[in-house]
């Protein structure tokens, strides 16, 4: 199976070095000049400096020459992925080769590293300040994104896409305009070979979950799999996870098996064979008193659990978990993937941590026959047991040992990071022995697919894993000795430290009198400075490249506009960040005006931000501008499709726009775009005006409330508010009022008991049953609804009804639809004891005085309506019939003397007493 690498670059950095010596290198880089190079000066931008030339030199190319420069931008790709990442480190001096007019002289040629990382800089945001080996990265990016160099080819482009992606990891938050350009050029890919177009969808889904699409991420990894015929399951099967453990109990495994043995090769052989012998990383135990290093199965047949033979494929039903046959390398990397993706999606859910581990563990328990997939393995387990206590430890521990083996394999040259010559390297764990290590080209076969974090990143990550374990001191160091000071700086505000952190940020962009003209480098690179200067002076000449991003941190901690302002101007108005903390700051002030404006900046920025259209959305809903509510979430949606309180909230907007308004038409940008939507009332060509539905947009936001509660259905809210904008329907969706009833007595039964229950929608509901059969009148489903409805009064709302006239009238009312006259005079009763039970009317309240009174008058018109019905009863013989109330006279003759009697001090002169005494008249004739 083929990867993304070219596989001409698989022979080490010696054979990659001397490609440094090729004559258009020299002259690329100003080790030589010509006629066509001598007009270009260096003028202290390297950046400038090498794309200049590569300009002049690239006016007449031959094919040769072409294809030179294009291996030679990916070469340096491909040493720069060694020296960060991979390892081990370079045997020659990057600098030497790669900025010769300046390497002579330190301080010039740390102005130069230092003017490539701001120039790396794409839309405020910044690079990590101390790369090492900046140069190459910078070269290949000049090179592979020149379009005379690199042509037009499917490789040329995902040469392209491969180094812009990088480019995009390394910048703190993504930018706008490098995930334009690289899903731009991911429309563009076309490739014809199968062999190709397996790996190019795992590294494209790894762009999708980057990105946040994690949903297209999962579609690519399993059009992967179907490619090629790799077959997985997450599954259930017997087996014990504790030590003591006394029966099987369900357990979450991965089933996988890769097609067949041919396509379980790589270019070095079958997989089972490299894997005897593969180098692997340390993978540290469990060392638990109560759980098992891994789970033991049992070894019956019957072991399944939820899943049938029939359900899953015959190839995956035969697997015993416990010895499933090796994958190959890219099937390793789609399950590795896989739960990447679904842990992007919801990181803190306990019940997504736990569907994702089996992923990681199927390949650890296979023994990948690639060592950076077996790495990468480990961090992936890494980071899901680190929210358990039992296993956080070992978390812990993996990380700080992956730390290890990269800081101890890779030498970074040009970084203040870098040990002194003579400083042996040492590691918190004991250092990997040769059989843990791998070559050159088994750690960069699979990089594109994989995308492993760089050497920093994952010191930063072990540092963050630290902050959340309270190692608050741990975690300070590694951020100050890797110098990200805005990571400090908000270590210190997590620790209400918020003046310390405020120091911090200060001595970053701010001179002091302290400095007095010394190196204003040197001093930004230390802590211990005089804790009397107070850094109040002018802002530091040049300001580092991450300004923006500390501006912006500063003026959370300082609630300051201006630091926000700041960062924006700096930024020359691209960082989009500086604009949403502007709009949070309003937001909160509420001032919405400016609020909306901040954000709405922020988004010519990057139109691709859910969050922002989200909560634009929010501002415009409490502005009362419905139309560009409405316009902010189906933006959103269209981003995140799942969202459920994009859909809500858009509902909301759209029960409060006029029928008569075209929010397509509404500005000329809607009419430009697609609405989440679809309106088939509107005429296609305005030609015609046409009759206005009035309920236009309650439909509308019926469907999207209806979207919303299918996405998220513990949410009470969510299907109140369905049932409330259901009965403003005309005709309601009565299925859909069932339901959306049912749900809320569901959720919320328990603890609100009959607060919960809608009787309004419950009396339509029964009104629309009763109508249609005195009318004759017939519907699709209409059994159907009738045992809906009934299982929903009689199974659901009767045994939440506490002191509800109404809902004991509604219920009765369904009883006498189903000729249940028994089961109808007993809810009146009911409904008539909660009534009077209320002692307001014997207290003089003439509201509950009236109620009671017509309760009554409706239980003597009950028994005299029912009470001599006939009824079968449940016991009783088959066509047995009793009357439903033998004693209904005396039951009703009983009722009004009680409430005659009762009610007779206070309302002795009122006309209710009379009319029940006329009443009560009636009944002893």
């Amino acid at each position: 199976m083929l990867s993304l690498f070219p596989s001409s670059l698989h022979f080490g950095d010696e054979f990659c070095s001397r490609a440094f010596d090729k004559p258009l290198a020299k002259l690329l880089l100003g080790h030589a000049n010509d006629t066509r190079t001598s007009i270009t000066s260096y003028g202290g931008s390297w950046t400038r400096f090498v794309s200049q030339r590569l300009d002049v030199l690239s006016d007449d190319l031959d094919e040769h020459s072409r294809c030179f420069f294009w291996d030679l931008g990916y070469i340096t790709y491909a040493l720069f992925l060694q020296s960060n990442i991979t390892g081990p480190p370079l045997a020659w001096d990057v600098a030497e080769q790669l900025q010769p007019l300046v390497y002579n002289d330190p301080v010039k040629l740390s102005d130069s590293r230092r003017a490539i990382i701001q120039d790396l800089g794409v839309d405020g945001e910044a690079v990590y300040q101390l790369i090492p080996n900046v140069e190459l990265f910078a070269l290949a990016k000049i090179i592979l994104n020149h379009d005379r160099v690199i042509g037009q080819s499917a490789f040329s482009t995902l040469a392209r896409i491969q180094v812009n992606f990088l480019h995009q990891r390394l910048l703190n938050e993504n930018s706008a305009t490098l995930q334009k350009r690289i899903y731009n050029d991911l429309d563009a890919v076309k490739l014809d070979k199968t062999d190709l177009l397996k790996p190019f969808l795992i590294f494209q889904a790894t762009i999708h979950t980057h990105h946040g699409f994690d949903r297209r991420a999962r579609e690519d990894l399993e059009s992967a799999a179907k490619l090629t015929g790799f077959q997985f399951v997450l599954t259930g099967r017997l087996g014990k996870r504790t030590k003591y453990q006394d029966r099987d109990l369900s357990q979450l495994v991965v089933l996988a098996k890769s097609n067949t043995d041919s396509q379980r090769t790589n270019e070095r052989g079958p997989v089972e064979a490299i894997k005897q012998n593969a180098p692997q990383p340390q993978n540290l135990d469990l060392n638990d008193e109560t759980l098992l290093e891994s789970i033991s199965f049992t070894e019956e047949e019957h072991s399944f659990l939820n899943q049938s033979d029939e359900s899953l494929p015959p190839s995956l039903a035969s697997l015993d978990p416990s010895n499933q046959p090796a994958l190959s390398p890219l099937d390793s990397i789609i399950l590795l993937s896989y739960a990447s993706s679904i842990i992007k999606a919801a990181p803190v859910d306990g019940l997504t941590r736990e569907g994702t581990l089996p992923y990681a563990t199927r390949v650890l328990q296979d023994g990948s026959s690639n060592w950076q997939i077996y790495s990468h393995a480990l961090l992936v387990r890494s980071r899901i047991e680190c929210y358990k206590s039992r296993t956080v430890e070992r978390s812990v521990l993996q990380l700080q040992a992956l730390v290890d083996q990269i800081i101890t394999e890779i030498t970074p040259s040009g970084s203040s990071t870098q040990p002194p010559k003579n400083e042996i390297v040492t590691s918190f764990l004991p250092r990997s022995k040769p059989s843990e290590s791998a070559s050159v080209s088994e750690r960069l076969l699979y990089i594109n697919e994989l995308v492993p974090p760089t050497r920093w990143e994952l010191e930063a990550e072990l540092a963050s894993r630290w902050v959340s374990l309270g190692g608050l001191r741990t975690a300070l160091e590694i951020y100050e000795r890797l110098q990200m000071w805005a990571e400090v700086a908000l270590c210190w505000a997590a620790s209400n430290r918020e003046e310390k952190s405020i120091e911090i940020l200060k001595r970053q962009l701010y001179e002091s009198s302290f400095e007095n003209g010394l190196n204003t480098t040197k001093i930004q690179e230390s802590l211990h400075i005089s804790q009397s200067a107070d850094f109040e002076g002018k802002e530091r000449d040049p300001l580092p490249p991450d300004a923006p991003r500390l501006f912006c941190i500063l003026g959370d901690l300082k609630q300051s506009v201006a630091h926000y302002e700041r960062a924006w101007e700096i930024s020359s108005k691209r960082y989009a960040r500086a604009q949403r903390s502007l709009g949070k700051h309003y937001f909160a002030a509420k001032e919405l005006r400016k609020a909306d404006e901040a954000y709405s900046k922020a988004l010519k920025i990057n139109a691709l931000d859910h969050g922002t259209w989200f909560v634009v959305g929010c501002v415009r809903l409490q502005l009362e501008d419905w139309v560009g509510a409405v316009e902010a979430f189906s933006r959103a949606l269209q981003i995140e499709e799942r969202d459920a309180e994009s859909w809500s909230n858009m509902a909301a907007a759209l029960m409060r726009l006029p029928p008569e308004l075209d929010v397509r038409s509404s500005s000329s940008e809607r009419n430009s775009e697609k609405m989440v939507l679809d309106d088939d009332d509107d005429d296609a060509d305005g030609t015609h005006k046409q009759k206005v539905d009035p309920q236009r947009h309650v439909r509308e936001a019926f469907v999207a409330l209806k979207r919303a509660t299918a996405l998220k259905r513990d949410s009470y809210r969510l299907w109140q508010n369905l049932l409330h904008v259901g009965v403003k329907l005309v005709p309601p969706p009565y299925t859909d009022i069932v339901v959306a009833q049912s749900r809320v007595i569901e959720l919320l039964g328990s603890s609100e008991g009959e607060k919960c229950v809608d009787s309004e929608a419950l009396e339509g509901l029964i009104a629309h049953l009763v109508i249609t059969e005195r009318t004759g009148v017939e519907f699709n489903g209409r059994r159907g609804f009738e045992n809906m409805l009934t299982e929903l009064v009689i199974g659901k709302v009767e045994p939440l009804i506490t002191s509800s006239r109404r809902l004991w009238q509604v219920s009765a009312k369904l009883h006498l639809y189903l000729q249940q006259p028994r089961a109808a005079l007993a809810a009146y009763e009911k409904a008539w004891r909660v009534t009077v039970n209320r002692r307001e009317w014997e207290e003089g309240d003439r509201v509950v005085w009236e109620e009671v009174l017509e309760a009554t008058v409706e239980l003597i018109d009950a028994y005299e309506n029912l009470g001599e019905r006939e009824e079968e009863r449940e016991g009783d013989r088959e066509g047995e019939r009793q009357l439903v109330a033998k004693d209904w006279r005396f039951k009703a003759r009983s009722a009004i003397r009680g409430i005659v009697g009762r009610g007779k001090e206070v309302w002795s002169e009122s006309e209710g007493i009379e009319r029940l005494e006329d009443r009560l008249n009636e009944l002893r004739r």
